[in-house]
């Protein structure tokens, strides 16, 4: 913790993908599967939280009865024997084993029976995040289709997002029947929409719905709000008890911060390339990452401070990462690293920041569809034997001290903030709508 009082978590990235009948597993993928010496490493940084994973489709393939949890118990007992506390990941961007699904009625009950199990072989465990990002997932899963079941309808993507959110809500429960006091760390993406004026209701629509995981999980639904609204007239029921069953207030909400999450709508599609248009049933537009438009992003400070003050709860950065040169990394770390300072002088309750990705990940530059062998490194690069340590390293023990590093690549601003960032139109939109 830093002179602030602002802790130092971090993270593995654990995504375990179904792109249609195979699983595309990010633990195996980076070898932290193979190296229980990883959890020393970690150790090593003077990080004393860890988001890891306890995940369901590598325990329980097969169902609970021929669940095998022998990795998980030695990685958990290692954290444990380090002074390291677990922060317990059941689901990441997944839809569970082959015999469940976002889709699936039974769904939020499988998700529970398996989170009551992990309790009570792990007892000593307190935090929890049931399943990663919900909103985003569901999105990816059953609008976009990237990822298993691979359907691309409104419903589907409301009935995926409800499920999750059920499934939070029933697997605390389960949880709590043996862990009392364990608590909920939320997570969900941070991205914020900016566009034409042109284009306000569909801003308007995105800005709303990326409230939508925590506005149910803290009771805070407005049934006139724009997304709300979509939702009953796809013919969903969000009636007192619907609600109640999902609601389960989160003792920290976890946002996750990526330079690609702040999105510009634009209509002047002649200002791009083709490949760029898409749109709505009423609208064509372009949908492209604000940062490399004139107008740009406004970073994390300004969209944590909305959450702040939407629910006034503790906060954490639960994922702050880029794929980019060491150099560019430790600038983004140190900038968010600085606005979590800022927030809390400004009288935001920011518990922590996580460096995420600890030992990098793959192929996040086609969303997992492609393996294409992209790696993006993180405190450690796992491409030479054993894992070397990166730029990250040291900025990451000296954030663990409370201390600033002032390394070379700070006295100049990250990429995001300077002119090159600009790939599309150097025509500013006037009337900016957020």
């Amino acid at each position: 913790m830093d002179r602030s009082g602002l802790e130092l978590w971090g993270g593995l990235e654990c995504t375990v993908a179904r792109i249609g009948d195979s699983y595309c597993d990010q633990t195996v993928r980076t070898g932290h599967h193979e190296r229980l010496e990883d959890i020393d490493r970690v150790a090593s940084l003077g990080i004393t939280k860890l988001r890891y994973p306890v995940l369901w489709e590598r325990i329980a393939p097969q169902g609970l009865k021929r669940a095998n949890w022998s990795w998980t118990d030695e990685r958990l007992h290692r954290l444990k024997d380090c002074g390291i506390e677990p922060i317990a990941t059941l689901l990441h961007h997944g839809s569970g084993p082959w015999y469940t699904n976002l889709l699936d009625e039974e769904f939020p009950e499988k998700l529970a029976e398996f989170a009551g199990a992990v309790a009570r072989r792990y007892p000593w465990l307190r935090r929890f995040t049931p399943v990663n990002e919900p909103l985003t997932t569901a999105r990816f899963s059953a609008l976009y289709g990237l990822w298993y079941p691979h359907c691309r309808s409104d419903r589907d993507f409301v009935r995926a997002l409800f499920n999750q959110i059920r499934g939070i809500a029933a697997a605390m429960r389960a949880i709590r029947e043996v862990i009392p006091d364990a608590q909920l760390v939320q997570t969900e993406d941070l991205g914020k929409t900016y566009g034409t004026p042109m284009l306000e209701q569909q801003v308007r629509f995105d800005n709303d719905r990326r409230w939508a995981t925590y506005d149910i999980l803290y009771g805070q639904v407005r049934l006139d709000a724009p997304f709300m609204q979509f939702v009953q007239n796809l013919g969903f029921s969000l009636d007192a008890p619907t609600l109640a069953a999902m609601q389960c207030e989160p003792e920290i909400a976890g946002v996750n911060y990526y330079v690609t999450g702040e999105r510009f709508l634009d209509d002047r599609l002649h200002l791009y390339p083709r490949a760029c248009a898409g749109g709505n049933e009423r609208q064509a537009y372009v949908d492209v990452e604000a940062v490399r438009v004139p107008e740009g992003t406004a970073g994390l400070m300004p969209l944590a401070l909305e959450c702040w003050e939407r629910y006034r709860r503790p906060l954490a950065v639960t994922e702050a990462h880029i794929a980019c040169t060491q150099e560019e990394q430790v600038r983004w770390l140190d900038e968010l690293h600085t606005d979590c300072i800022r927030l809390r002088a400004a009288g935001a309750h920011v518990r922590a920041f996580t460096v995420w990705a600890l030992f990098g990940a793959y192929d996040w530059n086609s969303c997992l569809t492609n393996r294409t062998e992209y790696y993006e490194n993180g405190v450690f690069d796992v491409r030479t034997n054993p894992p070397s340590e990166t730029a990250l390293a040291e900025w990451t023990r000296a954030a663990a001290r409370g201390e600033r590093l002032f390394h070379r690549s700070l006295r100049t601003a990250g990429w995001w903030r300077r002119p090159e960032r600009v790939l599309y139109s150097d025509e500013p939109a006037t009337g900016l709508t957020a």
